[in-house]
């Protein structure tokens, strides 16, 4: 409030001088008495004219800190709606009371005096955000981190500018990479533009770089997959900014760099929903989610929302994944009815409950043990939890006349070498069955490692990094399908909107990642050298695990869908009472050996042969 009175104050100043001065050239430093006179008598309107249009322009509400264009805009504005009002003025004054046109100023003057006001009201702001961008923070001290931006577009002019402006950041920036040759030698705010993609090796042995920052939030996925690979090159720390979106309107500020992670590398272009499909079967319905709190199924959560449920039903066993779920949605969607719903799909009488009391039209299963090793060594434990349960819940949907049912599946289901995979497997089985006896559509869906899900080796890898080491590979040659969270969720849920009951969909990964390359990339991203500063070891294949992962049985053919990204398999012909009879074998599986466990689950999924490691 001071520093606006304080402007205030110069500003009066400044318009009774720039007036004063207007004349004193006009008239040649020789001011006849009239025309002082009519000076004097003009002062006080002035006043009120300027205080009256600066605050209209709001020129006593900005942080001259900040200011840009807009604000010498508004400048010129108010100082020309100023000076066309004492213009009226001095004509009124002077015929209604003067009774003289002669004492009222010159056309000329009125042109210095707005040319002298615009000058002296804009140079003295101009002059406060100079001294308040020499400002350095009390306590702020630290090395400045030499830094190589690439793009010389929008996004890398509001970063250069917001790291002049703060001078707390510790950001040096040292030159510009673009590819655009005509960009090349010039400045922006003074950083050079030092060359294309090709010179960022270059660049950052000749200035010493320490981290790059990717300031291309629109860039195409393949240029932004080769750019990010010659930086790993480096020995750099990679940052970028956000999406293209979130640059609108110079919304920006450096606290948005995010580091360059996995899925920048390994991402694909981002999928396309058929809204329309998607919006029949899941707006204004009930939809349950089983295993809603887990990095799958809470994505489904986070996507299914988008779409206007009529109540969500979220189902854990797990409490605190739940809760953590709960509140972000209760923050990001608090019109969206929600209920938190702790249960096990084990029990089936609780299951019976929440139907009953729910009544959900569609329910998507993502609830089950996953982890490949564990289940190796807990095959009953396995059995429970993702066949039994499973069961559980498919019941209870057939009972209690869901719409539409579909369940989480994986590539490990496939031609399976360990328990995890066998179990979901029998899952695939047990959806088919249901479905020839059942007039609720019930269809899985498969895929893929999804990169940074609870229990991935994303996560895994990381905490190595970061504990300097090393990296455990299992093999040199493993390889693995990845796709990002929400591309799986999207995926199952578009899915979910072609289902006719029956079908097993089968998502497209792309290529398979070998692990080796993918701790590679790990390392460097977090700027290390690998095997130089971060070593990577093999440890040898895991109980269960294959050197290569399937998406689908080698017997059968896939079918294309409308989708490009998702194929059906050939449905299996499954009977009822062999799944009933099965499900009941395996209930008792906690009074029977280990060894005897397997051999069931051989028995009971032919394509099941257990590795031998």
């Amino acid at each position: 409030m001071k520093n606006d009175k304080r402007i205030m104050i110069l500003d009066i100043l400044f318009v009774i001088l720039s007036l004063y001065i207007a004349l004193v050239l006009r008239f040649d430093f020789n001011i006849t008495k009239n025309y002082q006179l009519f000076f004097k008598v003009s002062i006080i309107p002035l006043i009120i004219f300027t205080l009256f249009f600066n605050k209209i322009f709001k020129l006593y509400d900005n942080i001259w800190k900040y200011a840009s264009i807009d604000e010498l805009f508004s400048i010129v504005y108010s100082v020309s709606l100023t000076n066309i009002v004492f213009v009226i003025y001095s004509y009124y004054i002077s015929y209604t009371f003067l009774r003289s046109p002669y004492y009222r100023f010159p056309m000329n003057v009125h042109i210095i005096f707005w040319v002298l006001s615009v000058l002296s009201l804009g140079g003295l702001r101009f002059i406060l955000r100079l001294l308040s961008n020499k400002e350095t923070p009390k306590g702020i001290c630290g090395k400045k981190v030499n830094t190589l931006l690439i793009g010389a577009g929008d996004a890398g002019a509001l970063i250069i500018k917001e790291v002049k402006k703060h001078s707390d950041l510790s950001y040096n920036i040292v030159g510009i990479i673009d590819d655009n040759e005509n960009k090349k030698g010039k400045r922006i705010n003074g950083i050079k533009v030092l060359g294309g993609r090709k010179s960022i090796v270059k660049a950052c042995n000749d200035y010493k770089v320490e981290e790059i920052i990717l300031a291309m939030p629109s860039v195409e996925l393949h240029d932004k997959k080769e750019i990010l690979n010659i930086c790993k090159e480096t020995k750099c720390k990679l940052k970028t900014v956000p999406g293209v979106y979130e640059l609108m309107n110079d919304n920006f500020s450096m606290g948005q760099l995010r580091d360059v992670n996995i899925e920048d590398l390994l991402g694909r272009e981002q999928i396309k929903l058929d809204n329309e499909n998607v919006d029949k079967y899941i707006k204004d319905r009930v939809v349950l989610v089983t295993g809603g709190g887990g990095s799958i199924g809470s994505e489904l959560c986070r996507q299914i929302v988008k779409f206007k449920p009529r109540l969500l039903v979220i189902l854990d066993i797990y409490e605190n994944n739940a809760y953590d779920l709960e509140m972000e949605l209760n923050r990001n969607h608090p019109q969206q009815e929600k209920k938190v719903i702790i249960a096990s799909i084990r029990d089936m009488e609780r299951l019976r409950e929440v139907f009953s009391n729910y009544k959900p039209d569609v329910v998507f299963h993502a609830a089950a043990h996953k982890h490949v090793p564990l289940m190796e060594n807990n095959p009953a434990e396995a059995i429970k939890n993702n066949i039994v349960g499973t069961y559980n819940l498919m019941k209870c949907c057939d009972e209690f006349k869901v719409k539409r049912v579909v369940q989480i599946s994986t590539d490990k289901a496939v031609n399976p070498t360990n328990v995890m995979g066998a179990t979901k497997r029998f899952c695939e089985l047990i959806i088919q069955a249901f479905d020839k006896i059942s007039k609720t559509e019930f269809v899985a869906v498969r895929f893929g490692n999804v990169l940074g899900s609870n229990g991935s080796v994303i996560p895994l890898f990381k905490k190595q990094i970061a504990n300097g080491g090393p990296v455990t590979v299992t093999h040199p040659e493993i390889t693995r399908f990845f796709m990002t969270i929400p591309e799986a969720a999207q995926l199952v849920i578009q899915a979910g909107g072609m289902a006719k009951g029956g079908e097993i969909f089968v998502l497209d990964m792309g290529k398979p990642v070998k692990m080796a390359d993918l701790a590679k990339d790990l390392i460097s991203l977090s700027g290390f050298k690998p095997d130089i500063d971060i070593k990577i070891e093999y440890v040898g294949l895991r109980p269960g695990e294959k050197l290569y992962e399937e998406l689908l049985m080698d017997e059968v053919a896939l079918t294309s869908t409308d989708h490009k990204k998702i194929f059906i398999e050939k449905p299996m012909d499954v009977d009822m009472k062999f799944i009933e009879k099965s499900v009941d074998e395996f209930r008792e599986v906690q009074k029977i050996e280990k060894e005897d466990i397997i051999s069931l689950l051989e028995k009971k999924i032919p394509t099941y042969k257990r590795k031998q490691n």
